[in-house]
This record gives structure tokens, sequence and C-alpha cells, in this order.
């Protein structure tokens, strides 16, 4: 039996319908029209004499053997760029200082950071984590080049990377006390998360009261996994150990940015930014 090779186009083509929700969502990253996106997903599947993906009318989902694709197509795509990048692009060098919002830290920093390594060894990347009006100020300061971080709400500073749901959360199986005002484990105050959260609930007339505080949203989802009470995410940043609260006032949805002179920074910025937008791609419950 020939084993048939996997084309790259394809594939990337498989990956961005998985990471972004569908063959509509995908069309723009692509470049394609849905009916050419779905022409390539059948190829794919003849190719491989498997289903990767299941459609109705409504939604799409990924097959078992469409979910261990998924895993392979990410590798060899990253392994397709890293090799590009090192022989045909020229290279990009000099020093970038990153600020991170926390929020983004639990499960998406330490990818990006080993892709842009593999990526671009050339660029030494100086990363700090804390909260993003602070770090902002620093970067007005000097001492950070970009941001990113969340937009206050009704700014249109930044340049818009993506724009996720704030989720209530807590460890899993948690539920609100019923003889006691809702317990919350909170940044200070400050925090657009914290002041969207409780402006919700006084709207809805709940009870609440703050019992743990942290300047550290790892120490803010510590106390939540420990179930001291509940907290807000962004839900890209939930991390393990947490799960989706419902029954809480809705709370809107939050914009990611990046900030800073993005073209005077072109050389060194333009790869991260990309390499941000890849990372916070991932396959969750795809809509047609």
């Amino acid at each position: 039996m020939r084993i048939p090779d996997l084309d790259l186009d394809l594939l990337r083509c498989f990956v961005q319908v998985a990471e972004r929700g569908g063959f509509t969502a995908a069309g723009p990253a692509l470049g394609l029209t849905q009916s050419a996106i779905s022409l390539k997903i059948r190829r794919l599947e003849e190719l491989l004499g498997q289903r990767v993906l299941e459609r109705t009318s409504r939604t799409v989902a990924l097959t078992p053997q469409g979910e261990t694709l998924l895993a392979y197509a990410r590798r060899m795509l990253a392994l397709n760029e890293e090799a590009v990048l090192r022989l045909v692009a020229p290279p990009v060098t000099g020093r970038l200082r990153l600020g991170v919002a926390d929020h983004f830290v639990p499960r998406n920093l330490a990818p990006l950071l080993a892709r842009f390594a593999r990526t671009h060894p050339g660029v030494r990347l100086e990363v700090e984590v804390g909260r993003s009006h602070e770090l902002r100020r620093a970067m007005e300061a000097g001492s950070l080049d970009l941001v990113l971080g969340k937009r206050r709400d009704g700014e249109s500073e930044g340049t818009l990377l993506w724009t996720e749901p704030v989720i209530w959360a807590a460890c899993p199986g948690w539920a609100p006390p019923p003889d006691r005002p809702l317990p919350l484990a909170m940044l200070p105050a400050g925090c657009m998360f914290r002041d969207r959260a409780l402006a919700a609930l006084a709207r809805a007339g709940l009870d609440f009261e703050i019992t743990y505080t942290s300047a550290s949203l790892l120490g803010v989802a510590a106390a939540a996994q420990a179930g001291l009470g509940a907290t807000v995410i962004g839900a890209s940043g939930l991390p393990d150990g947490l799960a989706p609260l419902s029954g809480l006032p809705p709370l809107g949805a939050a914009e990611m940015a990046v900030f800073g002179d993005l073209a005077g920074l072109a050389p060194l910025a333009a790869p991260l930014v990309e390499a941000i937008r890849d990372t916070v791609g991932s396959p969750a419950p795809l809509a047609a």
C-alpha cells in the first residue's frame, strides 16, 4: 500500500476550520469562500480515506480521526514555517520588550514563547507579566515596547487581535452557598473584569462579598480552584482546575489588543503578532 503525502495547503485549511469555529469563520483567514474550503476538506478526506469533520446544517465537529489529525497538522505546519523562515526569510534580529496581561499566561504564554523562539532565534524577547493598565503605563514611560492586554470598555486604542467572552469560573462542581452572599476571588480594584462583575451583580440585586484578593491572576485562580469562591476571567485564559460557572449575570465580551508602535517596530512586531494570533486559536465547539 502506498502511503499518500499530506498536502500542507489542505492541512492549513483543516486547521483553520478547527481553530476558528467552522467554514465561514475560516474564510477570511484563508482568503477563500465557504465552498472552496468545503472542497479542500473533501479532498483531504479522500486522500486519507477518513472523515475528519462531521457536518450538519448548523454545526461542524471533529471526528476522532480529525482530533488525531489536528495535532499532527499543527506540528507539520509549525515545522514548515520554521524551515521556511530559517532558510528563506531574511533573519530578524533585535530586542523586543513585551508586556503581557496576566490572564493570557496560564494557557497561552508558554506555547507563544516556544513558537517565537523557534522561528525567530535572533530576537531577544524580554517579557513582563502584569495587569493591562499597569503594563500600558510602563510602556508610556518607555520601559516596554509593546503590550498585549485588554482594551478598556469603549476604547479603540491598539490593534485588535481577538474578542472573547468574559466568563464566571469556579472549581468543577462548586455552587454558590445558599445561606450567605456570593464569595468572590478577585484582582484588586482597577481591574476591568472585577469592575464589570461587581456592576453586573449589583444590577441583578445579588449580594456578594470579596473573600480573597490577589494582585496575581494565578493567585486568584488558586483561590477559586480551592473552592474559596467564584472569579471572572477571559475565556481563552481559563486555566486547568477551573470550569465555567452558569447561573450568574452575563459579563459580555472583552477585546484583546496589542498596544505600541507596530509600524516603528515592524520587523520585530509583525511575526510576534502573527504568533499571538496563532497561539490563541483553539478547537472549541465548532459552528458551521
